[in-house]
Parts: C-alpha cells; sequence; structure tokens
C-alpha cells in the first residue's frame, strides 16, 4: 500500500482512520475514497450508528467521538491519558489496527491508527499527512508522540470483532454495501 488517503478535512481523522481499519484488512482492495470517507463521518456522528442503534450526539465540527469508532470496529475505549501508560507500558500484540486519539495535554484533538509494530516501534498512519511513520514505544509513555503536531496519547480503540467489519457486519469504511 503506497497511496496513503489523506483525510478530506480538518475534522474527519477519525472516519478516515477507521475507513483505513478496513482497508488494509482487505488486501487488494481499493482505498476509500473522499466520498466514502465523508459519508462514514456523517455516519459515526450521527444519531443513530451503522447498525442502527442511537449513539450519543457530538458535534461534527469536533471531529469523531471515540465511542462511535468503538461501536463501528466492533471494540472498546481504553483510556491512555496517564504518563507511562497506554502503548508505553502496554503489552505487544494489540489488534491491529488500533485507532489512538492523541492531543495536547487539555484535549484529544486528532486520530491515528497503529497498524503494525515491529520490536519497540510503531507503524502508524496519520490520516492528516496521508503516510505512515515510525514511533517509538517509549514515545507514548513519555508524550512524545510528535504526530501532526500533537503529543500526548488519550485513548485507543481496541477492535473486538475480526478487523474490517463494522457493527452492523458491514465492511468498515464502505457505507451502504
Amino acid at each position: 500500500m503506497t497511496d496513503w488517503p489523506v483525510q478530506p478535512d480538518s475534522r474527519s481523522c477519525g472516519a478516515t482512520s477507521v475507513a483505513v481499519a478496513g482497508w488494509v484488512s482487505r488486501p487488494g482492495s481499493p482505498a476509500p475514497t473522499r466520498a466514502e470517507i465523508l459519508a462514514l463521518h456523517r455516519r459515526l456522528t450521527g444519531h443513530r450508528d451503522s447498525g442502527g442503534r442511537w449513539q450519543l450526539p457530538w458535534p461534527r465540527s469536533l471531529g469523531t467521538p471515540p465511542w462511535a469508532v468503538a461501536r463501528e470496529l466492533g471494540g472498546r475505549v481504553r483510556w491512555l491519558r496517564r504518563r507511562g501508560s497506554g502503548y508505553g507500558t502496554a503489552k505487544a500484540g494489540l489488534p491491529r489496527p488500533t485507532p489512538v486519539y492523541v492531543g495536547s495535554r487539555w484535549l484529544p484533538r486528532h486520530v491515528v491508527l497503529v497498524v503494525d509494530e515491529v520490536d519497540e516501534t510503531l507503524r502508524v498512519y496519520d490520516p492528516a499527512r496521508g503516510r505512515v511513520v515510525d514511533v517509538d514505544r517509549s514515545a507514548f509513555a513519555a508524550h512524545r508522540l510528535g504526530l501532526s503536531g500533537w503529543d500526548v496519547p488519550w485513548w485507543v480503540v481496541t477492535p473486538g470483532e475480526p478487523a474490517g467489519r463494522g457493527a452492523a457486519g458491514r465492511p468498515v469504511g464502505r457505507p451502504g454495501r
């Protein structure tokens, strides 16, 4: 995979990360399009999830709520805000791909996607840049991520269902299919 998608606007990093999670889980499939990512963003920030269940309202201008990403991927949200928590000290072997919310010390502002891990290095897809960057595991523990200007990990969404399947059993990032 060489042509990684760039998020279509400043609010759709979460939807882009979810769409890319589905894409990397289906080798040989086409990359998600701008239209698919924006449709997914509307669904993730809407009143109902992909399975038709009600979800807490969330202003689209604030990006994608972590609980919506967790529902779409069939997973759960883990809090990483304490210094020394999260990937820096977590056991290896979390499922891939794994969305991670990052931000400042005051607020989560961006969603990235851990797509692989080699030794102590995480391969992280950054939707703002449209590419995969290497991040040392110790950077998570020390809050020195440097991902599109954000350093502090806030939440990780650990997928629970087979990667690439949404809450309704449809492939992630392919609304209505």
